[in-house]
């Protein structure tokens, strides 16, 4: 049974810094393709960034130099370390899954339940 758990989300202020977590369970992530999505409220979901099996990044023009996307095999864990955060990046944020790599599509088959980001 495959669960993604996202942890690091919060409140700050413009300008600030977070590191969001995925924790995963049920399968390697070494061997999966792995993302993070983010959902504002009235909008659709839409990919942030993204880490395949072999490392190989991919990330939004919006997040492009202000997010980094990482992947620690050992802990079977994805992160999302944001900086110079915007109000714009206020959303719901979801960590997902998929054994393709599927990059910043939205038809990944595992998904986390989100943890949410406020800038203000």
């Amino acid at each position: 049974h495959v669960q993604l758990v996202e942890s690091g989300g919060g409140s700050v202020q413009d300008g600030g810094s977070l590191r969001l977590s995925c924790a995963a369970s049920g399968y390697s992530a070494v061997n999966y393709c792995m993302a993070w999505f983010r959902q504002a409220p009235g909008k659709e979901r839409e990919g942030v960034a993204t880490v395949d099996r072999f490392g190989r990044t991919v990330y939004a023009d919006s997040a492009k130099g202000r997010f980094t996307i990482s992947k620690d095999s050992a802990k079977n864990t994805l992160y999302l370390q944001m900086g110079n955060l915007k109000p714009e990046d206020t959303a719901m944020y979801y960590c997902a899954a998929d054994f393709y790599n599927l990059q910043l599509a939205r038809s990944y088959t595992y998904w986390g339940q989100g943890t949410q980001v406020t800038v203000s």
